[in-house]
């Protein structure tokens, strides 16, 4: 295939060097073609991330004694007297939070005492900590007596109906064919620019990759899986990666594809993973050592590229340890309700984030400190929703950056052309001034991919990228990439409310905060709205760690997408389910 590619290859550039016309006509057209393109690829997977319904699950009800029988919708419910209780009892004896019923993976349920005043008992019998509770068995919550009721067969099988029809995704072939479609194109266009130095590595590997989305849609789709807007949105912003790599240096293609490659591998294991709650618990604190191990190595043995030691060397390999350091910190932050009640868990992940955000001003990695801080902030706040002591963290961690911007000069200068970059053109402010300048150039729909200038700076693929997709995409590509990430936060948010398990709902929102914040640090430091950190636009910079950590963060938003048959990281109900044939 190769040596066939490379005939027609030679073919197609002996032809346009013989008509130039004729690619610059193809340049001319194309960077019109591609906005329209992106926007049809686009548009249904964010309206259907959008707009999509998430209908409750009733895994149960607890029947009152006046024949009210009040419905459990979530694998893990606070029962007490307070409103913003899952299931509220609205009695003078009933604490605000006065008990956790949880539903364990092989269906059963487990009731916790969360400290209340009137107290639990199962079938009379007081409950000190907790308790295993059976259909059918009576529960008091502070003297007032309920049942747990299971949902009959036929409740399951009109649930799962509506949940089909309410919760249904988009469709996706259309959007695969019309991204295969931008693909092609985003080839040719790129063997135009290159002219006679054009190389057969940049259009075996778009074609790689095309087969490998067609690959992943067919085979999920044959296990009877339907939403792939989040993994449409990601294929959409790595063919962008791809296409970055190829302007600046086209013979990294192939490696930012095996990039791709391992973390799309990431994102199917992880999620495969999480659906086992219980297992995804017991590995909790293993998580948080690889993270802790991976920062200490790094800072032992690694390299500085760029004033921070963050990389290790193997050879012609290279790693940023922090980046995968990333999906081990939220997947240790992440905690089941049972375990949101314990103080000391939440001192053992302040004392975690305490290490790694050592770790990493001691690399002087500054830009992923504040992103792990940022993270963390999120995790601690859903963990607790203790302002107080967030507060205090805050203002020590504001004092200590304080004093790091007198000891750390690099810090100290990045700080100090923040908003002065045009005072420096040719010194401190040299990256961002020729950015803006090069997104300026670029206009509405760009110069074309490969015909920009701004591809010859240092880390224009990666730290300045998004000024690199505004030259040779045009801004409205570039406010389509940035939008595929505000997409994957609304959806995390809204898909939270319907979340089964506290777990799922810690994990998808640090990861949806985690994409967020990262993506303002890069796009508006490029423009220097905000102060220059250096870390990459997740899924569109070029380097294999930061593409595996946002595979990575993708895997625990896909896992809290409880749509019917959307997503692989849920189980589907069994044939014989689907038929009404079991309990």
């Amino acid at each position: 295939m190769t040596d066939a590619l490379q005939r027609l290859l030679d073919t197609l550039t002996v032809f346009l060097a013989e008509n130039p016309l004729v690619g610059a006509w193809y340049t001319t057209v194309v960077r019109f073609v591609f906005p329209l393109l992106a926007l049809m690829i686009l548009v249904g997977a964010i309206r259907s991330l959008w707009k999509v319904k998430h209908p409750d699950e009733v895994w149960g009800y607890l029947g009152m004694a006046n024949g009210v029988r009040l419905p459990i919708t979530h694998w893990e419910n606070i029962i007490g007297r307070a409103p913003a209780c899952d299931v509220q009892l609205e009695y003078p004896s009933v604490s605000r939070q006065h008990a956790a019923l949880i539903r364990e993976d092989d269906g059963s349920w487990t009731v916790y005492d969360l400290g209340s005043k009137g107290g639990v008992k199962v079938n009379d019998l007081p409950v000190d900590e907790y308790a295993v509770v059976e259909d059918g068995d009576t529960l008091s919550f502070g003297g007032i007596p309920t049942m747990l009721v299971p949902i009959s067969a036929e409740e399951k099988r009109e649930q799962m109906a509506e949940r089909r029809v309410e919760g249904r995704p988009a469709g996706m072939w259309g959007s695969l064919v019309l991204l295969t479609l931008f693909q092609v194109l985003t080839a040719l266009q790129l063997i135009v620019a290159a002219g006679e130095n054009a190389s057969v590595t940049v259009p075996l590997t778009f074609l790689t990759f095309t087969a490998v989305c067609w690959g992943y849609f067919i085979v999920l789709r044959s296990f009877r899986r339907i939403g792939f807007e989040m993994e449409t949105i990601a294929f959409f912003l790595c063919t962008l990666s791809l296409a970055v790599t190829g302007s600046t240096v086209p013979d990294e293609c192939p490696k930012q594809l095996v990039a791709i490659l391992m973390g799309l591998a990431i994102f199917l294991v992880l999620g495969f993973f999480l659906r086992d709650l219980t297992r995804a618990q017991r590995v909790r604190w293993i998580m948080g050592a690889a993270a802790v191990g991976m920062l200490v190595i790094t800072l032992l043995i690694g390299s500085s590229e760029g004033g921070a030691k963050a990389w290790i060397r193997l050879g012609g390999l290279s790693l940023q340890p922090s980046e995968l350091a990333k999906i081990c910190y939220i997947f240790a932050g992440a905690a089941t309700l049972d375990r949101l009640f314990n103080k000391r868990n939440l001192w053992l992940f302040i004392g975690l984030t305490g290490i790694c955000g050592a770790c990493l001003a001691l690399q002087n990695d500054f830009g992923t400190a504040l992103v792990f801080f940022v993270t963390f902030l999120v995790i601690a706040y859903l963990r607790s929703g203790d302002f107080a002591t967030l507060g205090l963290i805050c203002a020590g961690c504001f004092a200590g950056g304080m004093v790091l911007l007198t000891v750390k000069g690099h810090v100290a200068a990045r700080f100090a052309s923040w908003g002065h970059i045009w005072e420096d053109v040719y010194g401190a402010g040299f990256q961002q001034t020729h950015t803006l300048t090069a997104a300026a150039s670029g206009g509405m729909i760009g110069v074309g991919a490969g015909k920009g200038w701004l591809s010859g700076l240092a880390a224009a693929d990666t730290d300045i990228v998004f000024g690199m997709l505004c030259e040779e995409w045009g801004l409205v590509i570039a406010v389509l990439t940035v939008l595929c990430i505000i997409t994957l936060a609304v959806f995390a948010v809204r898909a939270c409310r319907a979340g089964r398990s506290s777990f799922y709902t810690i994990a998808a929102c640090a990861a949806t905060s985690l994409l967020v914040f990262q993506t303002c640090l890069n796009v508006f430091g490029a423009v220097d709205i905000l102060p220059f950190t250096g870390v990459t636009l997740p899924f569109v910079s070029n380097g294999g760690s930061s593409m595996l950590s946002a595979w990575g963060m993708l895997a625990f938003l896909k896992a809290t997408d409880t749509r019917q048959n959307a997503s692989f990281a849920v189980r589907l109900p069994s044939r014989r389910e689907l038929r009404g044939e079991v309990d």
